[in-house]
């Protein structure tokens, strides 16, 4: 069980993880916003869709954010005890440092947990379904309903779509149909339209009473023809979600693969829950403050070693993509190299090593 110190420890660094990871997500959405909305702005989506992307986007946001904003949280939450002098006086009660890794580790292994379930399940499933919501968005835009005077191009620019009005019905009064085919172009003209499948992927455009011009710009010979009910088909492109990314396979598919791109993508989502662990044995001893040292003092160390080791990892991932490093490698040697000098922290803290000329003794034990 928790003892009144753990708690204290785990309410502290755990108010300070949700705050930091809340400001870096804030951060990330606004940035995120804006390019939504211009993407929104620039394809038409309806509405929802915004929000739909960002709430799945934010998603894949938190397994980046959740790890750094934990090492940043213990060493402020730490930081403090030390330039508040909290922590000398829990050391003066005969309390170690080494007391401090029970609460750290606890939320560390929760995030940790969290993050699996997020890398393994969910963020795929986002990624997924961000990209299925983005495609039908933009075809909802690009192939939806027809407005009434504006010109829509539809089949690559092949076939171009005037109507002066439309009804509550749907029907389209004086309308203008231009269509390529090859080196021959038709153009029809009609008093009424409808359109049919709106929205899918094959599309009928009924015109009713009107004309038809064929013939190949420049010759003389154009072929007229009126017609009382004419169908003009229009095929639209797929839009399919692309299988080279690999963050939208399923985790099982990954299982067994061959493919260096998909070995790469699992060796990450095994990578990316174990961050935690790492940084928060690492932040205990790097928080430690000298007396009258400021109580950010060390936040641009923490910054710097949390550039280095995700660049590092994202390095060894690529490594693993192009087939550079062996199968067994992975990115897992990363943790290792980051975890070697975290060990000779602690155990320089715990006492296990000699402290630096000049430190400052332990305290006494049992003094209250």
């Amino acid at each position: 069980m928790f003892a009144t110190l753990d708690r204290y420890v785990f309410r502290e660094v755990s108010q300070a993880w949700i705050a930091v990871t809340g400001v870096l997500l804030a951060i990330l959405l606004s940035n995120q916003l804006a390019r939504v909305l211009s993407q929104a702005a620039a394809n038409q989506f309806p509405r929802g869709t915004v929000l739909a992307l960002l709430g799945l986007t934010s998603l894949q946001n938190l397994t980046v954010l959740m790890p750094v904003g934990l090492f940043l949280a213990i060493m402020l939450a730490l930081g403090r005890l030390y330039h508040e002098s909290e922590m000398a006086a829990i050391q003066s009660c005969g309390v170690g440092v080494d007391r401090l890794y029970r609460p750290v580790l606890v939320l560390a292994v929760g995030v940790s947990l969290v993050l699996a379930w997020l890398t393994f399940f969910v963020v795929p499933q986002a990624a997924a379904r961000a990209q299925e919501i983005r495609a039908d968005a933009i075809r909802h835009a690009e192939f939806g309903s027809l407005a009434p005077g504006r010109f829509r191009s539809f089949s690559g620019g092949d076939v171009v779509f005037y109507a002066e009005r439309v009804d509550t019905n749907g029907v389209l009064y004086n309308v203008f149909v231009q269509r390529n085919v090859g080196e021959r172009v038709e153009i029809a003209t009609a008093a009424r339209a409808e359109q049919r499948g709106a929205g899918e992927a094959d599309q009928t455009f009924i015109l009713y009473e009107g004309e038809r011009y064929e013939g190949v710009p420049g010759q003389a010979q154009f072929r007229i023809v009126q017609f009382s009910e004419h169908g003009i088909p229009v095929r639209l492109p797929q839009l399919s979600i692309s299988s080279r990314k690999r963050d939208l396979v399923p985790t099982a598919a990954l299982f067994g693969s061959g493919n260096p791109e998909d070995r790469a993508e699992l060796a990450w989502r095994v990578a990316v829950p174990l961050m935690p662990l790492v940084l928060a044995l690492l932040a205990v001893p790097l928080s430690r403050l000298k007396p009258r040292q400021g109580r950010y003092g060390k936040m641009g160390i923490a910054i710097l070693i949390y550039f280095l080791y995700s660049n590092l990892m994202a390095a060894a991932r690529v490594w693993v993509e192009k087939d550079t490093v062996p199968t067994w490698a992975g990115v897992w040697w990363v943790h290792l190299l980051l975890l070697l000098p975290t060990v000779w922290l602690i155990a320089r803290e715990t006492g296990s090593l000699p402290a630096p000329r000049g430190a400052a003794h332990a305290p006494a034990q049992g003094l209250c």
